[in-house]
């Protein structure tokens, strides 16, 4: 029974992760697209607000659930080349939006609260959006493949 609320728990961070990471991406891009500096500061918001409850937490119940499913089970996290190549993409994809997509997320939203409310969108935030897109997509191909291993477990 407690293996299997770790592994709910761990499943249920992967979706929270996954769904949010990918929807979130959608909605902003189609917001940015309008150029409405009201909805462009509106989702940019959003965008923090859904990181806190669902990314992070995402991330939480992922990590939590998943390495405990493991010691309850008694198994090493370096049993096997799948759940190694898992951990390894997971850490790959956290390092690319730690250092890369938070940072520009921060300075997107400090910067969105200054035209939230009328003006203008600054040239350095619509840069900050498509760097934040192109490196979302590229951070999101190893945890895709983090999801894979643990589905398939090839090896």
């Amino acid at each position: 029974m407690a293996y299997d609320i770790a592994k709910f728990l761990h499943i249920t961070g992967i979706v929270m992760l996954m769904g949010n990471i990918t929807a979130t991406a959608f909605w902003k891009v189609f917001a940015d697209r309008t150029g409405n500096p009201l909805i462009v500061g509106f989702a940019q918001r959003l965008v923090t607000i859904t990181d806190w409850s669902l990314t992070f937490w995402g991330i939480i119940l992922t990590i939590g659930g998943g390495y405990g499913a493991l010691w309850i089970a008694g198994v090493s996290p370096f049993g096997s080349g799948w759940l190694i190549w898992s951990q390894v993409m997971f850490a790959v994809a956290g390092t690319i939006w730690l250092c890369l997509l938070v940072p520009i997320q921060i300075r997107q939203a400090k910067v969105a609260k200054t035209f939230a409310r009328g003006g203008t969108i600054p040239e350095a935030y619509k840069r900050d959006s498509r760097n934040w897109i192109v490196w979302g997509l590229i951070g999101t191909v190893p945890l895709v493949a983090a999801v894979w291993l643990m589905v398939a477990k090839p090896y």
